[in-house]
């Protein structure tokens, strides 16, 4: 996808479209192309499973290998944890890594689904992690269930109040059974269940003040759009509500509902990415409310997305593959673990939204790698564009996994900015960014007392009291030394503190 990016890069200038490529924040995965979003809130994260629609399709149809995982802390700036799970890690199956979602029991994470059997025919399958970024294994060794063929597809799964799990699923027909509490077995028969009107396939199944949802991709106008039904149970009968959201540039759509942090977030996905379509899709998100009765109102596709919830802080480490939007470069396997932002060429670059850079920044730090000549990485605030704030020069490190630190210094940078790291050099592929870090200006504190700032206060610092007072020196070597000698607290230094300081070496008052 990055030479189709590369050559619209260059169209675009000249086109509306500029202000979509620099400053919009949906689709929320720009690296590649991404569908099928489930969503999961864990540990104060929400983590996002999509699944992969490859660049180069095979016999004009879904082409679709593995499952990706993804995750944010505010909602608008999302770290690619890369591929958890493919369809052939089944060793049952060949492929056709279509919808699934992961849920959270027993310590471990679960990811329920459908893949397509070597002996013919969709299957949904299990997977176990005891982390949920993965990596996942075959729970099971053979099918969860396979019931209908070709209309065994797109679990959901949503655990009760009460403990019992379910699972829902089905193309053209609705289908569920009661997962046991190991969540690799379910007791019982598959139930068929009268499906809410207009439902086609893609069900996502939880609950919300007692009432059950099901929310699914439904026919509108010759493609798929977003509906969903109710129920008082949790097995149906469903009460159909209406449309939600209209399809965009995909004959597919596929929903994700969470709450998270006190708001609600709808996932889906259009066709909107540079080279988009049916067969290749892109994963959107955007905030929304319930009505006061409980009912979903209509939420329409936006290129903004959610409000960002806090700041980020610029001052701890941050994955480079952490991206609110970006243009042109790409995701891998990093040696150190982890993932790290490759493939990167002149002119390429990466937005964080909201970084917060309080008093100012004084440098900045990378994690870089390059087999060749290396480049820059340019610290812009607000656009590509932008205040240049520092220039942090990459040269050759002999590896693009030979890692090594590089930093620059930063000026200007205080406040909340979008933050975009612009990549400038020659030709070819510059460096690869694992992480990256700003500093600010380390303040010692301030000990009363202490004029030579060696961490005590003594007979060495009551001298070079006493030199100030008789104008033999002007300053005293520590920091902040009007701080440190103002003993009264009077705002200035003289014979005033010098008694103080006497009588706190004696221990007196």
């Amino acid at each position: 996808m990055k030479k189709a990016c590369k050559i619209l890069g260059l169209l675009i200038i000249f086109s509306t479209l500029f202000s979509f490529v620099c400053y919009a924040d949906n689709p929320l995965v720009q690296t590649l192309y991404t569908a099928d979003p489930a969503p999961m809130v864990y540990d104060g994260t929400c983590y996002l499973y999509t699944g992969h629609d490859e660049d180069t399709i095979v016999n004009n149809f879904y082409t679709m290998n593995d499952w990706r995982c993804y995750s944010s802390t505010d909602m608008v700036n999302w770290t690619d944890h890369g591929s958890p799970l493919k369809a052939t890690t089944f060793s049952w199956a060949k492929g056709d890594a279509w919808a699934g979602q992961v849920i959270n029991r027993n310590g471990k994470f679960y990811f329920y689904v459908p893949v397509t059997r070597k002996t013919g025919g969709y299957a949904l399958g299990v997977a176990v992690s005891d982390s949920p970024v993965g990596p996942f294994t075959d729970a099971i060794g053979k099918p969860l269930v396979t019931n209908n063929g070709g209309s065994d597809i797109d679990p959901t799964v949503f655990i009760d109040d009460n403990g019992q799990a379910y699972m829902y699923w089905g193309n053209g027909n609705l289908w569920y059974v009661k997962l046991n509490q190991d969540m690799i077995s379910y007791s019982g028969s598959v139930v068929q269940v009268s499906k809410p009107s207009g439902y086609i396939e893609g069900p996502w199944f939880y609950k919300r003040n007692n009432l059950y949802y099901m929310v699914y991709a439904g026919w509108a106008g010759g493609s798929e759009n977003i509906q969903y039904a109710t129920s008082n149970s949790p097995t149906g009968p469903w009460t159909s509500k209406g449309a939600i959201m209209p399809n965009q540039n995909s004959f597919t759509n596929h929903p994700g509902v969470t709450d998270y942090k006190g708001n609600s977030y709808f996932f889906y996905h259009t066709g909107n990415l540079p080279g988009g379509g049916s067969y290749h899709r892109s994963v959107g998100v955007e905030q929304f409310k319930y009505n006061s009765d409980g009912t979903i109102p209509n939420i329409p596709i936006t290129q903004t997305g959610p409000t960002q919830i806090g700041k980020l802080n610029p001052y701890v480490k941050n994955e480079a593959e952490t991206i609110c939007w970006e243009s042109g470069i790409e995701t891998e396997v990093c040696s150190e673990g982890g993932m790290d932002v490759g493939s990167i060429e002149n002119g390429d670059y990466i937005k964080v939204k909201g970084v917060d850079f309080g008093t100012g920044a004084v440098s900045f730090d990378a994690r870089v790698a390059s087999a060749n000549s290396g480049g820059n990485i340019e610290l812009r605030l607000d656009s590509p564009t932008g205040k240049l704030v520092g220039t942090c020069a990459v040269s050759g490190t002999g590896g693009w996994q030979t890692w090594t630190d590089k930093s620059c210094t930063v000026s200007g940078a205080t406040g909340a900015h979008d933050l975009y790291l612009k990549f400038t050099g020659g030709s070819g592929y510059l460096f690869n960014l694992n992480w990256w870090k700003f500093n600010q200006e380390i303040v010692n504190p301030v000990v009363v007392g202490d004029l030579n700032g060696d961490g005590s206060v003594d007979a060495a610092d009551y001298v070079l009291m006493k030199k100030y007072i008789l104008g033999l020196i002007t300053d005293f070597p520590v920091d902040n030394d009007i701080e440190a000698g103002d003993l009264n607290k009077d705002g200035v230094i003289d014979s005033l503190d010098l008694i103080a300081f006497k009588k706190l070496l004696l221990g007196i008052g």
